[in-house]
């Protein structure tokens, strides 16, 4: 469990194809501080650190992770927002967020209010349920706060502190971005759709 509020930025340094995986060694001013088998959130993701060398580590998303991510887009060189999984006694700054994407989303507006950013995203009309107007939303594992919502788009702004500290500084229209919405919202809306259970 995370709280899409990002340690750190970290830096894909090599990619190695594996069959259908992909593993990726990402260099960060954190990395030293993991453990194999620990889960940190790689832009949204929940992944496992498998190998950490000094000031990298790596780890690897399967077919399934990279089917419904923008986790194949991933390269030399791209940025990740990466957070540790949640402390039970600190304070709880965003959201719960589990790690697990729903969906991928397409930016398809991008604007500088002179002072914070805009951006608009559309989504697949299926996830419409579970999103509402001012509720929370992690997009690449940052939490944020949805407006503007639409049945296929919504509008999140952006503060300069977490426009210069993570990846969201480098998403422009037509990028693919990780979405999870409000786990609090899935249950509800199980609860709601499938009445009492037997």
């Amino acid at each position: 469990m995370f709280t899409g509020i990002i340690e750190s930025a970290g830096i894909i340094k090599e990619v190695i194809s594996n069959g259908s995986n992909r593993s990726f060694w990402i260099e960060s001013s954190i990395s030293d501080e993991f453990r194999v088998d620990q889960s940190v959130s790689h832009s949204g993701v929940c992944l496992t650190v498998e190998e950490v060398d000094r000031r990298q580590h790596r780890v690897t998303a399967i077919e399934e992770t990279l089917s419904k991510t923008n986790i194949s887009n991933w390269k030399v060189g791209t940025q990740v927002n990466l957070e540790r999984c949640l402390v039970v006694n600190a304070r709880l700054d965003g959201h719960f967020v589990q790690g697990h994407i729903d969906t991928t989303g397409t930016c398809k507006e991008r604007l500088d209010k002179k002072g914070s950013w805009e951006f608009e995203f559309q989504f697949p009309g299926e996830f419409a349920s579970l999103i509402i107007e001012k509720g929370s939303i992690a997009i690449n594992g940052v939490s944020l706060t949805a407006f503007n919502v639409k049945k296929k788009r919504f509008s999140v702004a952006i503060i300069p502190y977490t426009f210069d500290h993570t990846d969201l500084q480098h998403v422009q229209p037509g990028d693919a971005v990780n979405l999870e919405f409000d786990i609090i919202g899935k249950y509800i809306l199980r609860r709601v759709t499938t009445g009492k259970y037997e």
